[in-house]
């Protein structure tokens, strides 16, 4: 799997809420920031994602994914089950040894 496919997977697991497949993703020392909190470890991501979430019922629509040596990026819009807009994101993922270690979420509203 290439890191494109890894982060197409990323947002399937969420939205399908197939944590086992996220956590899979992820590696051990998995880091996510977004400016209003910081998550570190896998485990507490995928925890996080799974029971913590304000709202469960959305989807992630992505607009583009950029690669390049440093990494990859995507842009979209989270959605909830109505359709609604809720806000508009680009994230930046980092890979070692072909898993997710670091992500960095920015936002803006929809």
């Amino acid at each position: 799997m290439d890191r494109y496919d890894a982060v197409e997977r990323y947002y399937h697991a969420i939205d399908a809420d197939e944590y086992e497949e996220l956590r899979a993703l992820l590696a051990d020392d998995f880091v996510h920031d977004r400016g209003d909190m910081r998550l570190d470890g896998a485990d507490a991501f995928v925890a996080f994602m799974r029971d913590d979430r304000p709202d469960t019922e959305t989807s992630h629509e992505l607009t583009a994914i950029y690669e390049s040596d440093a990494g990859v990026a995507a842009e979209g819009t989270l959605r909830r089950a109505s359709g609604e807009p809720m806000f508009s994101f680009v994230d930046t993922f980092r890979f070692e040894n072909e898993k997710l270690y670091a992500l960095t979420t920015y936002t803006h509203p929809a």
